[in-house]
């Protein structure tokens, strides 16, 4: 990277790993320092909660109020009645209004954790399209809009190239979705004066689209920034682990279990994450991302510890870090652990202990369950567990007893 910015934001994005490309550097490094700049980032509402895959576009938001410009929180109410096409194998299942309200409200929960709403000039928006997607006339949107585009030209688009080449359907309902994304960009211009989007690289040629489209309608000039596509030094995309997606949703994926993930980082991505997740300064992040040995485990816990905090507050990552030490250096139960709770009813006749493993979330179905136990991964009460038709009744609750799965993924059984 070349270009040097004199901008705090255009440093901090290319100095911590946040910025792939940029559509005109110099143009929107001047922008930013001739005032403030309203930049937005587009969330669809496919899920209730965001995952940790949607993180590095969360801290960018984060770190544009930081240095005095305005986030703007963009919920895809009308996108998300469409479905993003950008890179996928095949069509989106479409949601009904009620569920993309629903999982917009669950969303919503985690923004006021990163940046802070309210009238100020920096104060973070957020917003949904649907508020001009809805209403649109099909005809004139055809006439004032779709005659800005070339169909050759979004036929060569990545995103939809990879789809056609492997000869798998796109819908024209999906083929659309370029062109709301770009209208979304000129309707943020117009009513809000935004001057930046930002996405993941997979979205370039969409923020594209949405510069040409206001350049052309509004004659404005605007800006695009795109971050990489994050996976792990191991080559899996960032977001999931074994056990499913890392949501951010405390109800969806319990603070000591998002704590455990960060804390189970490979080596090799230690020092990237830190600068890309955390505000600790980068020379810290330099320093930390270099250790070795054990004073890596450290530096993992620092990670784990900063990341949990800014998700779900000091108190969370302070109760998820005890919990570890008891289970990991003590040999304990911890208190924090993932909990299953049965009812007597519920085992009056026993309960066999793979359904105890697969209820529990150590495992995805009862055949994972009983190979976990064949190749001596699983523990009852940290005892090596080998008889995969044992059953637990309610004599054996009578205190929680713990079940693990290899040496980083444990849960309590409790008796209610």
């Amino acid at each position: 990277m070349t270009y040097h910015p004199k901008s705090e934001f255009v440093s901090v994005m290319i100095e911590r790993g946040f910025l792939a490309d940029c559509t005109d550097y110099q143009g929107l490094d001047d922008a930013l320092m001739a005032g403030v700049v309203p930049g937005y980032i587009g969330f669809d509402a496919t899920a209730k909660s965001l995952h940790v895959g949607s993180l590095i576009q969360i801290m960018m938001l984060r770190w544009l109020q930081k240095t005095g410009h305005k986030p703007i929180v963009l919920m895809g109410g009308g996108t998300t009645k469409v479905g993003d096409p950008s890179f996928r194998a095949d069509e989106r299942p479409l949601l009904t209004p009620d569920q993309i309200d629903d999982n917009i409200a669950g969303i919503k929960a985690v923004f006021s954790n990163y940046v802070t709403f309210g009238d100020a000039p920096s104060d973070a928006l957020m917003l949904n399209n649907a508020e001009w997607l809805d209403g649109l006339n099909y005809l004139d949107f055809l006439r004032d809009i779709g005659r800005h585009f070339s169909v050759n030209r979004m036929l060569a688009f990545e995103s939809v190239k990879s789809r056609l080449d492997r000869e798998q359907s796109l819908s024209f309902l999906e083929f659309n979705y370029m062109i709301l994304q770009a209208y979304d960009f000129l309707e943020l211009n117009r009513r809000y004066g935004c001057l930046l989007q930002m996405g993941g690289s997979d979205q370039w040629g969409n923020i594209v689209n949405g510069i040409d489209l206001t350049r052309r309608v509004l004659d404005h000039e605007i800006y695009g920034l795109t971050s990489p596509l994050l996976t792990t030094s191991d080559g899996k995309k960032m977001g999931k682990s074994q056990d499913g997606a890392v949501w951010l949703n405390p109800d969806m994926r319990s603070p000591y279990e998002f704590w455990q993930f960060w804390r189970n980082t490979t080596d090799a991505d230690v020092g990237r994450f830190l600068k890309l997740y955390t505000e600790l300064p980068v020379d810290e992040c330099d320093r930390l991302g270099a250790l070795e040995g054990s004073e890596i485990n450290e530096a993992k816990i620092r990670l784990a510890n900063e990341i949990t905090t800014l998700a779900h507050g000091p108190e969370a990552a302070a109760a998820a870090e005890a919990t570890a030490r008891e289970v990991f250096e003590k040999g304990g139960v911890g208190d924090d652990l993932p909990t299953l709770a049965l009812t007597k009813d519920e085992i009056a006749d026993g309960i066999s202990i793979v359904q105890l493993i697969v209820r529990s979330g150590l495992a995805k179905s009862g055949k994972d369950a009983k190979r976990l136990i064949a190749e001596n991964g699983a523990k009852l009460d940290d005892a090596p567990l080998t008889d995969a038709g044992l059953m637990i009744d309610a004599s054996k609750l009578a205190t929680p007893i713990k079940l693990s799965a290899g040496k980083k993924r444990h849960a309590l059984v409790t008796l209610t």
